[in-house]
Formats: structure tokens, C-alpha cells, sequence
């Protein structure tokens, strides 16, 4: 390999012509300076085809780093533009999280994706700030529920304050249908071997962030069985129509019948 005119140090490039399998991302992106998770996070999401899902849990499937990590990485990211996450609820009542990249700063390239459509400051009323939770405004079930998690994980104790102000999310998804040991289960699965911020912030996060079940299908009305419809018959001694299951004599006939038969016998 001829290496004349190369420089005598830092790094030489040795290039190879790419025509499969590759990704281009600009120098911007590349070379930002910060945190190398964020930017190893970004080259992983733009290399994949869309609709692959790039949650959280998919990408700590992926990557070695801890779900702190990964979930910073993803925040720097929609602070500088490059990604954007709506949540959005399906027609079946079912909440999703729909993700876009973009290869330059959202806002700075052709083809954003429209904005959706916010109310203008004026519609919107003043709404008052509310006084921070108490658990004894909390819902018990939810408190219940969250308290109980620290004998799953020694780590995951919350003051009284972060149980109330966790409880109402909780409080959505016991609503939803989804019961305490799923929730538990959803709470405390694959949590990072260490904690870069307080277990509250950890648990808001998985709150927020894990998408609520569809709601239950309305149940079917029961079946009322209908009585079954007599057929019409032909009376024998009057040929009246009235219903009955064999043919015979109509009421009125019966009775002048037996009436016949009791003079009969007197």
C-alpha cells in the first residue's frame, strides 16, 4: 500500500467504494459532539428500513447499554431535531408511538412530515396550577401496586410523594384492564443493573412511554329466545281460525261442548 503523501499522524482513511448495505449520514450528525451512545443511536436508527420498531426495548435488545443510557440518547436526539415521536391512538382505542428520523434537524429539511393540528394560544384556556399530590388523594389500588414493587426489586422505594404523584398513570392502566401483576411485570422487567437517576424517574419513564392495551371488546348482548309461534288451525265445529299445535275445536267450541255434556248428564 502506497502511503506517500499521507500524513505522519491521526488517522488515514482507507476507502472502499460502497454500492450495498449502506448508510449515509451527514458530518453534522457524525461528528456532534456529546455522548457517543447518542450518536451510535442515531447511526443504528437511520441505517434500518421503516417500520422497524426502534422502542426502547428494541433497541436495549440491540445495543449493550442500559435503558438510562438508551433513553438519554433518544431525548438528545429529539432535542436537536433529528427525531420525533407522536404518540397516536388507533381506531380500536390502542395508543402508539409512530418515530421519525430525519437526516438534517427536523424544520431544516424539504420533506418534514405536516405538523398536526394544535389549538392557537388563545383557544387554549388558562388552566391553574394544581397543588402537588398527595397519597392520600391517590388512588389505593395504584399506591398498592407501586409500593409492592421493592419486594420484586430491593431498589425500586419511593417516598410517599413520588407513589402519589406515580399512582394516577397506574391508576390508567388498572383502568385499561391491565392488572397488578402485569403491571408489576411491565414495571420491573430488564431494568438496568445500575440506576443513573432516582427509581421514580425510571418508573415514570416505562409509564409513559409503554403503550396501553386495546380496550376489551363490548360484550355480545345475550340471545332471548323468542316462544315458538303456534300454527293456525281450522276449528272442527265452526271453522273458526285459531292457533294450537293439532287441529280440534276452537275454545268457544270446547266450552258450548262441555257445557252439552254436563246437561246431558243432568
Amino acid at each position: 500500500m502506497d502511503h506517500a503523501g499521507a500524513p505522519t499522524s491521526g488517522v488515514i482513511h482507507v476507502r472502499t467504494r460502497l454500492t450495498a448495505d449502506f448508510t449515509v449520514i451527514s458530518n453534522a450528525l457524525a461528528q456532534r459532539r456529546g455522548s457517543a451512545v447518542t450518536i451510535g443511536v442515531a447511526a443504528y436508527i437511520a441505517s434500518l428500513p421503516d417500520g422497524s420498531s426502534v422502542t426502547i426495548t428494541a433497541l436495549c435488545e440491540h445495543f449493550s447499554e442500559g435503558e438510562i443510557l438508551i433513553s438519554r440518547a433518544l431525548r438528545e436526539l429529539e432535542a436537536a431535531g433529528y427525531l420525533e415521536r407522536r404518540r397516536e391512538r388507533t381506531p380500536t382505542g390502542q395508543v402508539r408511538t409512530r418515530t421519525y428520523f430525519y437526516d438534517v434537524p427536523r424544520g431544516e429539511g424539504p420533506d418534514d412530515p405536516p405538523e398536526p393540528p394544535r389549538p392557537r394560544p388563545a383557544d387554549r384556556p388558562e388552566e391553574p396550577e394544581s397543588p402537588a399530590p398527595t397519597l392520600g388523594d391517590a388512588d389505593p389500588k395504584a399506591v398498592a401496586v407501586l409500593t409492592a414493587l421493592r419486594r420484586v426489586d430491593p431498589r425500586l422505594v419511593l417516598s410517599a410523594q413520588e407513589a402519589a404523584r406515580l399512582a394516577p398513570a397506574v391508576s390508567e392502566w388498572l383502568a385499561a384492564g391491565v392488572g397488578p401483576r402485569e403491571i408489576t411485570e411491565l414495571l420491573t422487567v430488564r431494568l438496568p443493573d445500575r440506576f443513573r437517576a432516582r427509581p421514580a424517574s425510571v418508573l415514570a419513564f416505562r409509564l409513559r412511554e409503554t403503550p396501553l392495551p386495546a380496550p376489551p371488546p363490548a360484550p355480545i348482548p345475550p340471545v332471548v329466545e323468542r316462544p315458538a309461534v303456534l300454527p293456525f288451525q281450522t276449528c272442527d265445529g265452526c271453522e273458526r281460525a285459531f292457533r294450537a299445535p293439532a287441529p280440534g275445536h276452537c275454545r268457544s267450541c270446547r266450552d258450548h261442548l262441555s257445557e252439552e255434556r254436563l246437561r246431558a248428564a243432568g
